[in-house]
């Protein structure tokens, strides 16, 4: 079982600095696009997704699909923000030929972990994947869109180190938020949980402020058919409610999940909100707005998980 280390002895190796800190939290120095934090408490939100993800799959880390790809002999799998490692960990554990190589920005990564398990530090967003041409049979990335400037490029060069057949599975986060199943843009201006609302229309324009496409996750298929290097191309939906409103025992557990996530996420985001130039008491206000629609709205709050897989062409 991975162990946690503290991410102290990290702040500098070989003369690098991984961290600088403002506003209280830690940030990677290798990518400033990517403008979430990276610290326990962040760690502690990114495994709650973690674990909302595995309810969404019934269990797995994955869709049945990963597994028909895995499980005879010997395979190559890149994870692409790969956090503190728990779907890395987690995939070398149930598949003890898989070699998984987990990559991210910072070495917040287990100590401990299966012989088959290896992490690397580098930033998608700044060149070529380095790793050779048809070199994986899987590749997964989750959640890293908001730290990639040119995703087509990102996916183009997936499609470079993916062997014919091989399995590319991205999840994303909607940016878009719901309440009683109606999207934002259906409210009338001042209708709904504005506070809720406000903070993710601030968080999409500062996304869109330093070169971010917020419309990736909603457009993920199109995007690999874009690049005539992907076929079966499928995309799913998964409606992730925000709270503890759900009857179904699934649905709740999902809901109680997400809540927390956000509930970590909301004061996260205050240095990106920052750094764009909004005044620090309109953030305060903006986050603080949230929170109260957070924890006491009367609406049925909800969000939407964007997941899309395909297979590389045989060319």
């Amino acid at each position: 079982m991975p162990t946690q280390e503290d991410d102290d002895e990290y702040l500098a190796l070989d003369g690098y600095e991984f961290f600088y800190e403002m506003q209280g939290r830690k940030f990677n120095t290798m990518n400033p696009t990517y403008m979430l934090p990276a610290d326990n408490e962040e760690i502690q939100r990114f495994t709650l997704f973690h674990r909302l993800v595995k309810w969404v799959f019934c269990g797995n880390s994955f869709p049945g699909l990963v597994q028909e790809t895995l499980e005879s002999g010997e395979h190559h799998v890149l994870d692409v923000g790969t956090g503190r490692g728990d779907w890395a960990v987690e995939l070398c554990d149930m598949f003890p030929s898989v070699h998984v190589t987990g990559v991210d920005l910072v070495p917040i990564q287990y100590q401990e972990v299966p012989p088959k398990c290896l992490f690397e530090i580098w930033d998608a967003n700044a060149h070529d994947l380095p790793y050779g041409d048809r070199h994986f049979d899987l590749v997964h990335a989750r959640a890293v869109h908001t730290g990639i400037l040119d995703y087509p490029r990102f996916l183009c060069q997936v499609g470079r180190i993916l062997r014919p057949g091989g399995l590319i599975l991205l999840i994303e986060p909607d940016l878009r938020q719901w309440a009683n199943n109606k999207p934002e843009l259906k409210f009338k201006q001042g209708a709904g949980p504005r506070g809720w609302f406000t903070f993710w229309e601030t968080y999409r324009s500062c996304l869109f402020a330093i070169g971010i496409d917020v419309t990736v996750p909603q457009r993920l298929k199109k995007l690999l058919e874009e690049t005539n290097m992907f076929e079966q191309i499928e995309e799913l939906e998964g409606e992730i409610p925000v709270g503890f409103y759900p009857i179904k025992r699934a649905l709740l557990t999902v809901g109680q999940l997400q809540w927390m996530a956000y509930d970590l996420l909301l004061p996260a985001l205050k240095p990106m909100f920052l750094s764009v130039g909004l005044p620090e008491a309109s953030v305060d206000q903006i986050v603080k707005d949230a929170q109260h629609d957070l924890y006491y709205t009367k609406f049925k709050l909800s969000s939407r998980l964007r997941i899309a897989h395909a297979r590389r062409r045989p060319n």
